[in-house]
């Protein structure tokens, strides 16, 4: 089998030789396509098998992250109401001279 690159120059030779015919240069886009992403995974450390797997933990962390942000932010919006609802009992207690009132 040979390299990308040895393609590369090959498919490149034959499109010089034969004018660049469509089927040629398709191929040449191709190869250079497959290549380039090939470089970039292997830029980002993502050229081996596991890289499939960590790219769905990954997802799936990030998932659980936005769950974890959705519920943190619900729950103080949920405590920021009742605590100004405690305060509005509060201040209603006061208009109404209900603050002198003890508890047996």
């Amino acid at each position: 089998m040979m390299s990308d690159s040895t393609l590369m120059i090959q498919l490149t030779a034959q499109a010089e030789a034969h004018g660049a015919d469509l089927l040629t240069l398709r191929a040449l886009i191709e190869e250079a396509c497959e290549l380039g992403a090939a470089r970039a995974l292997r830029a980002l450390g993502l050229e081996d098998d596991r890289a499939r797997k960590d790219l769905d933990e990954m997802r799936e962390l990030l998932s659980a992250w936005r769950e974890a942000k959705g519920a943190a932010g619900r729950a103080l919006i949920g405590w920021l109401v009742r605590c100004a609802l405690v305060l509005l009992a509060v201040g209603m207690a006061v208009k109404f001279g209900l603050g002198g009132i003890t508890l047996p």
